[in-house]
């Protein structure tokens, strides 16, 4: 068992703070008082994964064995997470080909031969035949691949998406393998609160179906239980998740995860040999440095069955691993925007991912209430490039461009402009033969930035391009003491501050 995360106060003796800054970091001296929220030591990892996936299937929740549910003439599809689950990718062997190989050997031994595989990638660009030979290992890919019975999900594909029910406002349609077979395998790792019931459509259902998940007010708790129902009952389904760890860097550089005044001589050696490295490097380098780069992750639980009980489980864990309690909200928060992005794998992170990254998956990791108070000003670290990748963000570089020069409102957005990018058939092209991101994916990350900009009064980019952030509706800074001079009318010139410490990932309790 490790360490819980704990709130520190800064004071006189409290060193300079790691910071994410892009693909670099930046030791940051905070202003006496501040909070820092950091992160939990790992639990205990599974002493035996072989053993945990084979107990899992073996005693699942809720559920007769998997051996039990292999027929001889079935259809069986097995689905899994695509490249963007964990971030940064993790070492080989990936947990997933170990669990997909546990289930083909179950199947083998049930006689069943009508099996494919497929990732639920939604409207996330397609893997390339080296991403999926990495996550599914190698012997899988071998016997699978070639016959084109290992494939990414396409949205838009309509000869091979399947309706399987209607709701209040919509038709719901899923990939056709899924949707005719007799056992859907659903394989998903877990780092950070699940996704909740809704998440098999998101990722293998049509660009419409998807589309109900993410418009700019969120898809609402009926709209998303009505989608989990209709999947769930149009489609027996069995999941298995394999919950990781909180080691997200990999050795020698795991030490950026620990706290700053355990750090060794050794790793502080390597911390500035890294940092001279970083800063002489050209961007590129850095950039392709960074991409490089794999998490140590462990599972330190293994669960399998029906879906809504694994995905309690997996909650259950990720609170147990990830949850500090925090007294108070701030006036002001402050996290860092990192390099490695869900959508930026083995690419850029644009202004829009990065502006995603900070506003929604770090501001929302939270038990219910943020660690800003309503109001409140929010800092971040990221340099706001603007630079886009035209094989995986062509539609990204027109949003930034063309949109946002125009709107950043979500609803105007999803108004005027969500149609023409959904539907435009060059980005469908794309998309459907090459490895861009759906047309319409840039706006859904950015909806998913509203609430964020909605609860706080003022957000502020240290260290940002000032075109980028002012084309966000943001504003930037060259330093700390710049941000918070710029929030001293908002929040007062003596605030409360909290800076979320991460990588690795935090779940903020607010008490």
């Amino acid at each position: 068992m490790g360490r819980p995360g704990f709130v520190l106060e800064v004071d006189d003796r409290t060193p300079p703070l790691l910071v994410p800054d892009g693909d670099r970091f930046q030791l940051e001296k905070f202003p006496l008082g501040t909070r820092v929220i950091y992160p939990a030591e790992s639990l205990a990892r599974v002493p035996d994964l072989g053993e945990a996936i084979n107990a899992a299937l073996d005693t699942p929740l809720d559920s007769a064995p998997l051996l039990a549910l292999l027929k001889p003439e079935m259809r069986l599809t097995i689905a899994f997470d695509d490249i963007g689950t964990p971030t940064p990718r993790m070492r080989r062997p990936d947990i997933r080909g170990k669990v997909i190989e546990a289930v083909l050997s179950r199947a083998a031994a049930a006689g069943v031969d009508n099996v494919a595989l497929v990732s639920a990638n939604g409207l996330n660009r397609r893997m390339t035949s080296e991403e999926l030979q990495y996550l599914v290992g190698e012997r899988v890919f071998r016997s699978f691949y070639v016959d084109g019975l290992l494939a990414n999900h396409d949205a838009e594909d309509t000869d091979n998406l399947a309706k399987i029910g209607t709701t209040v406002t919509a038709e719901i349609a899923v990939n056709a393998r899924a949707a005719s077979s007799d056992l859907l395998i659903f394989v998903h790792l877990v780092a950070g609160p699940p996704p909740g019931a809704a998440a098999i459509a998101a990722g293998l259902g049509s660009t419409a179906t998807i589309g109900q998940l993410s418009g700019p007010q969120g898809p609402g708790n009926d709209v998303a239980a009505q989608i989990a129902d209709l999947v769930t009952s149009a489609i027996p389904i069995f999941e298995i998740d394999a919950v990781l760890d909180n080691d997200v860097l990999a050795p020698p550089v795991e030490f950026l995860g620990h706290r700053e005044w355990e750090w060794s001589l050794k790793d502080r050696a390597t911390w500035f040999g890294m940092r001279r490295g970083l800063e002489w490097s050209p961007q590129r380098a850095r950039r392709r440095l960074m991409n490089r780069a794999e998490g140590n992750y462990h599972a330190t639980l293994v669960t399998a069955g029906s879906p809504a009980a694994v995905q309690r489980a997996s909650q259950a864990q990720i609170m147990a691993q990830q949850r500090v309690e925090v007294s108070a909200a701030a006036d002001v928060g402050v996290l860092g925007v990192g390099a490695h992005i869900p959508y930026s794998v083995d690419s850029v992170t644009n202004p829009i991912l990065a502006a995603w990254s900070g506003l929604a998956a770090g501001f929302s990791s939270h038990t219910g209430t943020p660690f800003v108070r309503p109001g409140g000003a929010l800092i971040l670290y990221h340099p706001l490039y603007a630079e886009f990748s035209p094989l995986h963000h062509p539609s990204y570089v027109d949003f930034f461009t063309d949109v946002l020069t125009i709107t950043t409102s979500p609803e105007r957005i999803a108004a005027d402009y969500e149609e023409k990018f959904a539907n435009d058939s060059w980005y469908v092209h794309l998309y459907r033969t090459g490895h861009a991101f759906h047309g319409v994916h840039p706006m859904y990350l950015w909806y998913q930035t509203a609430a964020a900009q909605r609860h706080c009064s003022d957000i502020v980019w240290v260290g940002a391009d000032r075109e980028s952030a002012a084309r966000m509706g943001f504003r930037a800074a060259s330093t700390l003491a710049d941000a918070l001079e710029i929030v001293a009318s908002t929040v007062g010139r003596t605030p409360s501050i909290s800076y979320l410490h991460s990588p690795p990932p935090v779940l903020v309790d607010i008490k």
